[in-house]
């Protein structure tokens, strides 16, 4: 079993012309592997329903690693061999194997740490090469204001640049930001730089390290990658000052929008529309695109399936926990069940351990815990769609009399009270929202913003929060007048 790495050297090294021979002297693998690996037309993660037996040195992973990390800080005169390595984990940790087993297992433990594409940046950008980086805007998603990611490609060579726009900076985000713009443009750039900071990989002690699903995208769709140096920004200043250009042309005002995926479609053809005559070479950005167009590499036949597969379990009630704080609904009778979650940039899909499609979800991202089954989940698209009121968790989940008043009001006032509630749940949580509502209905007769904020105030902590800090200055200058003029 070799690495990804390992595959995307060796398709790299294919594709510069080298023969099967010597691709399998340099990479230290039979023929037979690299006839097999080139054979591959699909790359795409496997889902993992059977598992494979563990090595034994797995366990001890961390404390190899450990070591060969602090080797990259010494004279290479002085670092680990496999057969020290071996001695210490004799000695140190009882390990009993040969010294051939910890051999292999260190040899293929290298391989999985070292990038098969060294990092360089070159003085004169070539048509076909890109540079990738990260921005943040404000959107404005089903009537929520939220802070998202944007993933901008652009083109050195003709300062052509692409956006798209994602809930996270992760691997998955990454590569499906460069799937569609791949596929938007019609090819496959020749090397892509990418800051050091994101998802995708760094440069870490003189090596590089790339997550396993990007290093399965770039083996699949042939290009070649590197990094900036560590707070090098200024190694990819094209791409920085596309992001701001973009936001600042494309995301002012704030964009309103109710599904990411579609305003990204429209996005593609927008960031094209913004060529202009190129700063320095005198000629229209778009012509020069078609140069940079001419430089890509074709598509592969088979379209890589961005997705990254964890093993989960499900809890008594039928939930997954992913990230430590996000809880997916799966189903009741698989409580306890081992499952596999299908993690995609913005959606997650359980199977069964047989690989049986469950369900899907949202994909949920940031610091706060957040739960699938919570009315509150559902509240920023039903308030978009108030035509699935009468079935949606939302209505199931309010007390008996604030349901009853809230089917009784139009379709408008419906549309307010469900923006009023999703507004405040954001502000208050959906319990002391709830709360607030029922209390202003019991109060009034109605709900209004006003009576549900001041409820929720009062159940907060009895304190009161105004937009405007009341000045009572104002009238004790005023009073002060009027005395002066009756004197």
């Amino acid at each position: 079993m070799i690495s990804m790495s390992q595959t995307y050297s060796i398709r790299q090294m294919r594709k510069n012309g080298e023969s099967i021979s010597e691709i399998a002297r340099k990479t230290g693998v039979s023929r037979n592997t690299v006839y097999a690996k080139l054979a591959i037309s699909d790359l795409s993660p496997r889902m993992p329903v059977k598992r494979g037996k563990a090595k034994t040195l797995d366990r001890y992973r961390g404390v190899i690693e450990s070591w060969l990390d602090e080797d990259a800080a010494n004279w290479r005169k002085q670092r680990h061999t496999a057969r020290r390595i071996w001695q210490r984990l004799r000695d140190e940790h009882g390990v009993e194997c040969c010294e051939s087993t910890v051999r292999h297992y260190v040899h293929d433990l290298k391989a999985l740490r070292k990038d098969a594409s060294e990092s360089y940046l070159d003085l004169v950008w070539r048509p076909g090469e890109a540079q990738a980086d990260f921005g943040e805007a404000d959107f404005c998603v089903m009537g929520t204001r939220r802070r998202l990611s944007f993933f901008v490609l652009s083109f050195p060579y003709s300062n052509v640049g692409f956006a798209q726009v994602f809930p996270s900076e992760n691997s998955e985000c990454v590569c499906q930001a460069l799937k569609q713009v791949f596929e938007y443009i019609g090819g496959v750039p020749s090397r892509i730089v990418f800051d050091n900071a994101t998802g995708v990989g760094r440069k870490v002690c003189g090596g590089v390290r790339t997550a396993e699903t990007f290093a399965a995208f770039a083996a699949h769709y042939g290009f070649e990658f590197g990094f900036c140096n560590p707070n090098s920004g200024h190694e990819k200043g094209n791409v920085e000052r596309k992001v701001y250009f973009i936001r600042q042309n494309l995301f002012v005002p704030v964009p309103r929008l109710s599904r990411v995926e579609s305003y990204n479609e429209k996005l593609l053809d927008r960031c094209l529309g913004l060529a202009k005559g190129h700063y320095r070479k005198g000629a229209n950005e778009d012509g020069l695109f078609g140069e940079d167009r001419a430089a890509l590499a074709g598509l592969p036949e088979t379209p890589f399936e961005v997705v990254r597969y964890v093993d989960c379990k499900a809890d008594k009630q039928g939930k997954v926990q992913i990230d430590g704080r996000h809880w997916y609904s799966a189903d009741p009778s698989l409580a306890g069940e081992r499952l596999i979650a299908g993690l995609r940039a913005t959606r997650l899909s359980i199977y069964t351990s047989a690989g049986e499609y469950v369900c899907s979800h949202e994909r949920r991202y940031g610091a706060a815990p957040t739960d699938s089954s919570s009315p509150a989940s559902q509240l920023p698209l039903l308030a978009a769609k108030q035509g699935a009121w009468r079935n949606s968790s939302v209505r199931s989940a309010l007390p008996d009399a604030l349901r009853d008043y809230m089917d009784g009001l139009g379709r408008r006032e419906l549309g307010d009270g469900l923006r009023l509630m999703r507004d405040q749940v954001q502000r208050s949580g959906w319990d002391a929202t709830v709360g607030a509502m029922r209390c202003a209905l019991e109060s009034t007769g109605r709900i209004d913003a006003a009576s549900v904020a001041v409820a929720a105030a009062r159940a907060e902590g009895g304190a009161i929060e105004y937009d405007e800090p009341v000045d009572l200055g104002v009238y004790d200058a005023a009073l002060r007048k009027a005395v002066q003029r009756w004197r």
